[in-house]
């Protein structure tokens, strides 16, 4: 099975892309990779690479409109109920912008918690905790 390698990710402000999506990479244990003016990425290892890239000079900087053709979000499967609030504050804190607070989704399944975020760009990211059936206590 192919696994995710990296994913690059268009944002209107590559500065304002670093102070947004650096604090939450970090706590989710990502380490910044290579800086450079018009690319920034962080890696979890030898696993996946995420990639901010500022938007090419002909593209317009309208932020990204979720429901639109394209990115929909991406979500991080943490360990815990606590670890999605921490990971939403951080976000918060960094400014991303609440979209739904961390709460139970019970039309997914009894065990799905989850919150949502979006960035100065429209990106929009999910926490998430969806233990398996039979260790559903945390």
């Amino acid at each position: 099975m192919a696994l995710l390698d990296h994913l690059g990710i268009s944002v209107i402000d590559i500065e304002r892309g670093r102070q947004q999506f650096h604090p939450v990479l970090e706590a989710l244990g990502y380490t910044l990779g290579t800086d450079a003016p018009h690319g920034i990425s962080w890696d979890n290892g030898d696993e996946t690479e995420l990639i901010i890239f500022e938007r090419r000079a002909d593209a317009d900087d309208m932020p990204h409109r979720h429901g639109d053709p394209g990115w929909q979000h991406l979500a991080f499967a943490v360990g815990s109920r606590d670890e999605v609030d921490r990971l939403h504050a951080i976000a918060v804190s960094a400014g991303w912008t609440p979209v739904r607070d961390p709460k139970a989704y019970p039309r997914f399944n009894e065990r799905y918690y989850a919150s949502f975020v979006e960035d100065d760009s429209g990106i929009r990211i999910e926490f998430m905790h969806n233990p398996p059936r039979e260790s559903a206590g945390g």
